[in-house]
């Protein structure tokens, strides 16, 4: 005897479903984007003259003069033995990513190195990753902008489990996160970066497996 076969989703009923478990996942990744931006509002920039710890190395990504100015102070301040800046585009030279800052040539000729190898965080990570064996170096005081540094936290870890890495974001003048809802432009590189997050902490889930 035949087994009645089990009568088929009506049409309207499947596309309910759709619609709850698209609805649900929007929700999910809204709520993750808020609680992104929390976590870039609650990095407040360390001041270079306070106490801060030292480290064996300095390290700048590349993508505003923010950054590269901050890693000058810090290495001035003492807060590390030698500035690498990483993700530098081929041809520039220290002249132009220093500007009107003035660097003595003793400290241009022992302590800054320019990584011109990456060409993303993932990149910046390795890079930094083989520039720190070289030197036999353990820590580092990682420099990038606030929006930035939760994905190269991610990626740096990943890359370095065994080194200290301590944060050390940068506020960018023209990223306003008060009602960053009501800025096109700082909401969209707010959710590019957010996404370029869940894809990192995807990709390197699906690594460790």
């Amino acid at each position: 005897m035949k087994k009645k076969a089990k009568p088929a989703i009506a049409a309207p009923r499947l596309h309910r479903y759709l619609i709850v478990i698209a609805g649900a996942i929007v929700a999910i990744w809204f709520c993750g984007l808020l609680l992104f931006v929390l976590t870039i509002e609650g990095l407040e920039e360390p001041q270079v003259s306070g106490d801060l710890q030292s480290t064996d190395a300095i390290v700048v990504l590349t993508g505003g003069s923010e950054r590269v100015m901050t890693g000058l102070e810090l290495l001035n301040s003492r807060k590390g033995k030698k500035l690498f800046i990483s993700g530098v585009h081929q041809g520039l030279t220290l002249d132009h990513l220093l500007g009107s800052q003035p660097v003595s040539k003793e400290l241009r000729d022992c302590c800054i190195i320019l990584g011109y190898a990456a060409e993303s965080t993932l990149g910046n990570a390795d890079e930094t990753e083989t520039w720190m064996t070289l030197e036999d170096y353990h820590s580092l005081r990682l420099v990038t902008a606030n929006y930035h540094m939760p994905r190269s936290l991610l990626i740096f870890h990943s890359a370095m489990p065994d080194m200290l890495i301590i944060p050390h974001p940068i506020s960018p003048d023209s990223v306003k996160l008060q009602q960053w809802w009501r800025r096109p432009g700082t909401a969209s590189l707010l959710v590019t970066e957010y996404n370029k997050y869940l894809l990192a902490s995807l990709r390197l889930h699906l690594a460790a497996r």
